[in-house]
């Protein structure tokens, strides 16, 4: 069972209903986004009286959910979601580009492939200060250092942060930098990291398992809603499977099965799918035209020198097709087509 809570809803209105909850020996998880707050339930609800719980200040809707996943499904939330990060939407109406170095490596490295992202139309920034990588003996990410050169490049850009976040120990040092967490696919079940990044107070983005099924996605998700954050975007970055021809199989057909079972949006990695530069374009055309809210993708100055998967990096000849693309593809689905942030 949740509990909407209607726009107008009081915090004093939201601890009634959760004194009253707990008092008939109920668990509640309030998870509050932009436009409502919801408290999910869990025990024995039979013991609630639902019209009761209608009748109190603030209380939009008591509904029975009867997915497992019931904070982020639209079973509750008919309508999709926008999560804003630093201003920028990623929602229904837009497709936003996030891009920005695999790893961060130097300033001025970073920086330059800041500089080129934005120019093809990202409003977003992404890059690794930590990097949980297959070998234990490859680049690992250079941790707070890293934070801190991204925080001075979004001084310098104006692009807000997306970086990831690997152990629950470090959620509060990454989300003093951060505009918004990655969650990788190495981490998709690493529940003590999602219920953290849940309280952490900033956006999530979360990376599908290499291995989960699409319920299990959304299970993952649900960890972060129910400590209290309803602000994810789902990340459709490859699955397993065996192929060998690219790094990992895109499954465009969990764009659309995902927005419809979940009213999160839900965006594309054609970086680390594909593995390979000349694959990254045309799985980001194919991500657009299936109705994804955005993609993510690598970019470097130099790949050919690049710490973290530069086979993968797009370089100044792909970028402009990448402008292109993300000019004239939205529109065609009824999406407004992101635009650059103006220079700092």
């Amino acid at each position: 069972m949740v509990i909407v809570m209607g726009p107008e809803a009081t915090r004093a209105d939201v601890e009634s209903i959760v004194a009253v909850v707990q008092a008939a020996g109920v668990e509640a998880f309030v998870s509050r986004g932009v436009q409502r707050t919801i408290v999910g339930l869990v025990g024995d609800v039979t013991q609630l009286d639902a019209a009761g719980l209608r009748a109190m200040g603030g209380v939009r809707e008591v509904m029975r959910v009867s997915t497992p996943y019931k904070l982020v499904s639209r079973e509750n939330h008919p309508q999709r979601s926008t999560v804003h990060v630093g201003g920028v939407p990623i929602g229904p109406d837009t497709v936003t580009l996030i891009a920005g170095p695999c790893a961060v490596e130097t300033p001025q490295q970073t920086l330059d492939a800041a500089l080129m992202a934005r120019a093809a139309g990202a409003t977003l920034l992404r890059g690794g200060a930590y990097k949980p990588r297959t070998s234990p003996y490859a680049f690992q990410g250079l941790g707070e250092k890293g934070l801190r050169i991204l925080a001075e490049v979004r001084e310098e850009t104006g692009l807000p942060v997306v970086t990831e976040v690997v152990d629950a120990h470090d959620v509060a040092l990454v989300a003093s930098y951060a505009d918004m967490l990655q969650v990788g696919t190495r981490n998709a079940q690493n529940f003590a990291l999602l219920q953290a990044v849940g309280a952490a107070g900033r956006p999530v983005m979360l990376k599908r398992g290499m291995n989960a099924t699409i319920e299990e996605w959304l299970m993952a998700a649900e960890y972060i809603a129910q400590r209290g954050n309803l602000d994810i975007v789902l990340c459709e970055r490859g699955i397993r499977t065996f192929e060998t021809a690219t790094r990992n199989t895109l499954d465009v057909s969990a764009v659309p099965v995902a927005q419809r079972l979940s009213h999160l949006p839900v965006i594309v990695d054609p970086s680390h799918s594909g593995g390979r530069r000349d694959l990254v374009l045309p799985l980001t055309r194919a991500a657009i035209g299936v109705g994804a809210d955005g993609v993510i993708i690598d970019v470097h100055p130099q790949p050919e020198q690049a710490l973290c998967d530069g086979p993968q990096a797009l370089v100044d000849g792909d970028l402009e097709e990448l402008a292109r693309v993300m000019r004239d593809f939205p529109p065609l689905l009824g999406k407004t087509a992101a635009a650059a942030l103006p220079a700092a």
